[in-house]
């Protein structure tokens, strides 16, 4: 199998002009095929305050009504991912900005409201992966935004951790995937405030005894949730890492 190395990145990496820039420099090194999955908050967060929409989360979970939906649709399918895929046609990488929705990529179900109601966000439920493979083949380098869509011409926020990790589940049918983390911490950490204290090497009953003694808190939690859920999918391996060290041996490798 050809090896396909998938990077979620997300932050204020790909929304600041300085680390983005040498974040895409960084992706353009990678050797073989390749696709970017991004995120956005942020800029969807300030977008939403200049327009006067409340910002609403729960446990780093944005819910999203629908004037939330059209300013995370404008800025996730639009300007970040444009912003990225103009940045990496610069450095001569065949990019192609894309949605869940374009070509039937992934179909996923509002969630159904249980305490809390998440309003206009997608749990995945397909993952079509035949003209995503075959891009893939022909040296396009997809880069997916952090929406799906229902097939009945709704469009779903979702998570942009779990587009990633459906992805390489997917795609692990044709190809051998190395899925990439990476945001602004050098990897898993023993001590929040210690950057030097990254995990080398975390397995699944690691993980269970961390989050019991609280050292893996907060949003860490659902990530690793999916890398763990990727790897037993027949993903290769799972690397949480941060931007500068995407194509390097840093971070944490997560294995089961």
């Amino acid at each position: 199998m050809e090896k396909l190395t998938i990077v979620k990145v997300g932050g204020k990496i790909v929304e600041e002009e300085q680390s983005l820039r040498q974040l895409l420099e960084d992706f353009s090194q990678i050797e073989g095929f390749k696709l970017l999955v991004h995120g956005g908050g942020r800029s969807a967060t300030r977008l939403a305050e200049r327009l006067g929409i409340e910002n609403r989360m729960v446990n780093g979970r944005r819910i999203t009504d629908k004037e939330t939906l059209e300013v995370v649709t404008m800025v996730y399918g639009g300007l970040v991912n444009k912003n990225i895929v103009a940045g990496l046609q610069a450095l001569s990488v065949n990019a192609l900005g894309l949605t869940g929705a374009d070509m039937n990529i992934m179909r996923s179900e509002k969630r159904p409201v249980a305490e809390i109601d998440y309003g206009y966000v997608g749990d995945v439920k397909e993952v079509d992966i035949s003209v995503l493979s075959n891009l893939i083949f022909q040296g396009v380098v997809p880069i997916l935004a952090p929406l799906t869509h229902d097939r009945e011409g709704h469009i779903l926020n979702t998570n942009a951790d779990t587009i990633a990790g459906e992805a390489a589940k997917a795609l692990a049918k044709v190809f051998n995937v190395t899925l990439v983390f990476c945001f602004e911490k050098k990897g898993v950490l023993m001590d929040e405030n210690d950057d030097e204290s990254v995990i080398k090497k975390l397995q699944k009953p690691d993980f269970a005894r961390l989050v019991d003694e609280g050292v893996i808190q907060g949003g860490m939690i659902p990530k690793l949730e999916n890398a763990f859920e990727s790897l037993e999918a027949g993903v290769h391996e799972v690397v949480i890492t941060n931007a500068r060290n995407i194509s390097g041996s840093d971070g944490t490798l997560i294995t089961l």
